[in-house]
């Protein structure tokens, strides 16, 4: 079945979700999540693994995959709240969670969005990134100045606040300020009533288009043999 929007219940369903938090309050509403989000997000993905194939942008999922599970993992978390109060999915080069490079949707009541980059990495995989921004920075300035004209910028909600081991002698400011990242990305709000819409698939496109750039650059710089 083809994506033609999240349900009318899915946001009232995650702003529910957040004030119960019990098995039995999400067993008894459990079908409208399956019809208002879960089926929709695997539809989503799904349709836009096709979309993304027409436009040569090198990123797929399915719906078993790609879709995150409502349950959360509380096994060393200070908050045991069973369910998570926001529903995602990512996809990757590969199609499996862990690939680095990722493209991801986010729905929740507080603000949906989407985002593509390198997030949560492993150090060996930031450390290249690192080397590769050093080692080259117009090639990094000139991909930046790329996104900047597409309307998208690096958050810096994951930054250090000096430079990462081995870069403390970095002078060059915008470089430095990178180099403190620890996950690089770039992510647009998606509009509430935009989400129950077919067209969502055409703004998720185009936004995986135009930072195509950063996962090109940083897939790049993982397949270096280089070291930092």
């Amino acid at each position: 079945m083809s994506f033609q929007g999240f349900g009318p219940q899915a946001l009232p369903f995650l702003k529910a979700l957040a004030f119960h938090q019990t098995r039995e309050w999400f067993e008894t509403n459990k079908a409208t999540f399956e019809s208002d989000l879960k089926t929709p997000m695997g539809d989503l993905v799904e349709d836009l693994t096709d979309a993304f194939a027409k436009a040569r942008i090198p990123l797929r999922g399915d719906r078993k995959a790609s879709v995150f599970r409502i349950h959360r993992d509380v096994r060393f978390a200070k908050d045991k709240s069973p369910y998570k109060t926001h529903h995602g999915a990512v996809m990757t080069r590969t199609g499996a969670k862990n690939d680095p490079g990722l493209f991801y949707v986010h729905i929740a009541p507080e603000g949906c969005f989407t985002a593509a980059g390198f997030y949560d990495l492993e150090p060996e995989t930031l450390t290249k990134l690192r080397g590769a921004m050093a080692r080259k920075p117009k090639a990094w300035k000139a991909m930046l100045a790329g996104l900047e004209a597409s309307g998208l910028a690096l958050s810096d909600e994951y930054a250090m606040t000096r430079n990462p081991r081995g870069f403390e002698d970095v002078k060059d400011a915008e470089i430095a300020a990178a180099l403190r990242l620890k996950s690089i990305v770039v992510q647009r709000p998606l509009a509430t009533a935009r989400i129950n819409q077919r067209g969502l698939i055409a703004d998720l496109a185009t936004f995986a288009r135009e930072a195509l750039a950063l996962l090109t650059w940083g897939w790049d710089a993982i397949s270096d043999q280089r070291s930092a």
